[in-house]
């Protein structure tokens, strides 16, 4: 399959997929919808049909292609997955067919809606399996659009105001991110991301900055870490790391629940795969000397998340606070492995425990996330538009398959040993500890104040007396129950059995480590 075009027939599936949907009438809702399902049920396909072909135990690049595309500007076009690649696929291809389920009950304009979900799909595979600048960043902001028009389309009623503040704040950490890949073009004449990161890893990058761009007056390493900041705003924005995640709650609260899954199940992985494919390999010197700092931003990131979860009343907004406070302990384990670890007597071994954490939790998290905004969506609907912790009470009693069935979502997000939560966790933690005590002690006090918001959601919302206003609450219906039980009976298996996805890209997480030493 090697030889085989595979990763571009996967990349321009759901591109024609949305080109066929978009262009039906407006009262053709039910062909859209069974199309545009078709499509993506079609990716999942092809990507379990690649992980079947890839060869585990290899860390190097596979299904790769490669072709002279502008050769003035050494743009190739360069695909290319390994181990976190074919994660991050896998995540796309399950996550958009639970949000297309959960959109089912779209009416107004729904062929146009569900084209702009496989026209981000499109965004999210190419982002995932590009190797070339150039044509990476296309699929970057490929995936920005249709999410701007997703919230600004069907979203609530503060829809204009959450789309506009999402376009901005990802649109200048964008320009940010282009400006100083610009710079490294003009210093190195290179694009390639497996170019730049041997020569981040043997110095020339750093080297060819100073001799190219010495007219700034900056000394090399100021000059490197100039450019390292605006790759990393770029990124930083997307995952989000605090303070550039006010955008976020208001995104996530106002887009449609299945946007909102979409959002956090996948595009926040954008950035933290930015972080593993770009940032680490290209700027390990830079990372290592900013370690400190980066650190205590990962560990404000997880507290102070978990903490304005806690404080909030709103369901969604509780499970956009908790989705940073989550994605704060993949930048611990980042951040964590930069370190030295002279002290120990085997490093590697605790930087490979954190980052298999970090690959496992970005997967989980996705998971887990969105099957959480799929049963607010489905609280949503039954209430009338309501979603405030302090709105119901009680609903176990009318509806204890919909309690049961979120609660084992909730659990895994806790990270209640047996499900896929706590693996993940567990291994960020025990290979960050080691690495930096100070920082992964504090980042400890997130797991607790999650703890307390998530028992909230389950004391507020299901315990406690039947307000009579719900006496008529409906149960999950056997459609509903059969579409969120694959996403469920993942969360148990992975929590079993985690070696089915470590097994995957343990090989991708060993040869990063071996480019560690510092």
């Amino acid at each position: 399959m090697n030889g085989f075009p595979v990763l571009t027939i996967l990349t321009f599936l759901p591109f024609a997929g949305a080109l066929a949907v978009s262009f039906l009438r407006p009262k053709k809702r039910t062909l859209a919808r069974g199309l545009a399902l078709g499509f993506s049920l079609g990716v999942l396909a092809l990507t379990l049909l690649l992980w079947a072909g890839f060869n585990t135990s290899a860390a190097h690049l596979q299904f790769e292609e490669s072709y002279v595309w502008i050769p003035s500007l050494a743009v190739r076009y360069h695909l290319g997955i390994d181990g976190l690649g074919l994660l991050m696929l896998l995540l796309s291809a399950i996550v958009v067919p639970m949000a297309m389920l959960a959109s089912w009950h779209i009416q107004e304009r729904a062929p146009l809606y569900f084209g702009l979900v496989l026209f981000l799909q499109t965004g999210l595979i190419g982002t995932f399996t590009a190797l070339n600048f150039f044509h990476w960043f296309l699929f970057w902001e490929l995936s920005l659009i249709p999410a701007f028009f997703l919230i600004r389309l069907w979203g609530g009623p503060l829809r204009v105001p959450a789309a506009t503040q999402f376009f901005i704040y990802t649109m200048a950490g964008s320009v940010a991110l282009l400006l100083g890949f610009l710079a490294i073009f003009f210093a190195t004449g290179k694009f390639d991301f497996m170019d730049l990161a041997q020569m981040g890893r043997d110095g020339t990058l750093v080297s060819a900055l100073a001799d190219k761009l010495g007219w700034t007056q900056m000394s090399s390493s100021t000059l490197a870490l100039v450019i390292f900041f605006g790759v990393f705003l770029g990124l930083a924005v997307k995952v989000p790391i605090m303070p550039f995640h006010t955008w976020l709650p208001a995104a996530y609260a106002e887009a449609p629940t299945g946007t909102s899954m979409l959002l956090t199940g996948v595009m926040s992985k954008m950035g933290l795969y930015g972080f593993l494919r770009i940032l680490l390999p290209v700027f390990p010197g830079q990372l290592q000397w900013m370690r400190t700092p980066l650190l205590w931003l990962a560990v404000i990131t997880i507290i102070f998340s978990a903490s304005s979860a806690f404080a909030q009343r709103d369901l969604k907004r509780v499970l956009a606070y908790s989705s940073i406070n989550h994605l704060g302990y993949c930048l611990l384990g980042i951040f964590a492995v930069m370190g030295s670890g002279a002290l120990l007597q085997d490093p590697q071994v605790e930087k490979a425990a954190a980052l298999n954490g970090v690959f496992l939790q970005m997967f989980n998290h996705g998971l887990t996330a969105a099957s959480l905004f799929w049963f607010a969506g489905f609280l949503e609907r039954r209430g009338g538009g309501l979603r405030g912790l302090d709105d119901f009470g009680g609903l176990r009693r009318v509806a204890p398959v919909f309690c049961g069935l979120m609660g084992i979502a909730l659990f895994a997000s806790l990270g209640l040993p047996g499900l896929n939560g706590f693996v993940s966790e567990f291994l960020i933690f025990k290979g960050a500890f080691p690495l930096s005590t100070w920082a992964t002690g504090l980042a400890a006090i997130g797991l607790l104040i999650t703890a307390v918001f998530i028992l909230s959601i389950l004391q507020r919302v299901f315990n406690g007396p039947l307000n009579v206003k719900w006496s008529t609450f409906s149960d999950l219906s056997i459609t509903e129950r059969l579409a969120v039980l694959p996403a469920l009976g993942l969360m148990l298996i992975l929590g079993i059995y985690p070696q089915l996805l470590l097994g995957m890209f343990n090989s991708t997480v060993l040869e990063m480590v071996s480019h560690l030493r510092f």
